[in-house]
């Protein structure tokens, strides 16, 4: 079955959602950076994304920490493995390149893991948001700086605690 995809509006803009065959292959913010080509995204169908859609909004909302969806994250091993490290962070907490690096055996790493946790293909529901600087300061986000503070802010929120210092 060849990709569909939606568009659903949220607090932090318009999120295209990309599927294949029910399953979720992409999650895109206007002026996304990267942004696959909208071509790869196939027409749009708004069926078939409603559980991801209530899903998104339930945790714009606050009601939901953690997602339940089909997904099928496309990378190369090495993104892989540091999006299955991502997707490790809890709801309300963040980690640093570094730290991702450390857990990949080679603090070294820590650029390359940057540009794996940019090249993430499914943002939000793989927190990439949750990965800052070793200072603590937010640096690049595909969907922008101002959402990725968006999301940290909500989190911290409605974690009910103070979030690792990313000010």
């Amino acid at each position: 079955m060849a990709p569909t995809h939606t568009v659903m509006g949220s607090p932090i803009g318009d999120i295209t959602l990309v599927g294949d065959d029910g399953t979720l292959v992409g999650l895109y913010f206007a002026r996304h950076w990267p942004r696959p080509d909208r071509i790869d995204f196939g027409p749009r169908d708004d069926d078939g994304f409603e559980d991801a859609a209530a899903q998104l909004a339930q945790y714009f909302a606050g009601k939901r920490v953690s997602f339940d969806l089909r997904v099928d994250v496309k990378g190369e091993t090495f993104q892989r493995r540091v999006w299955a490290l991502v997707e490790q962070i809890p709801y309300g907490h963040t980690s640093t390149y570094g730290e991702l690096a450390r857990q990949l055996g080679d603090a070294s790493l820590a650029r390359d893991v940057g540009a794996a946790v940019g090249s993430n293909p499914l943002c939000v529901i793989v927190p990439c948001h949750r990965v800052v600087a070793r200072n603590g300061s937010l640096t690049g986000y595909a969907g922008g700086l101002r959402r990725k503070r968006h999301l940290l802010d909500l989190e911290e929120s409605m974690a009910g605690r103070a979030v690792r210092l990313w000010r």
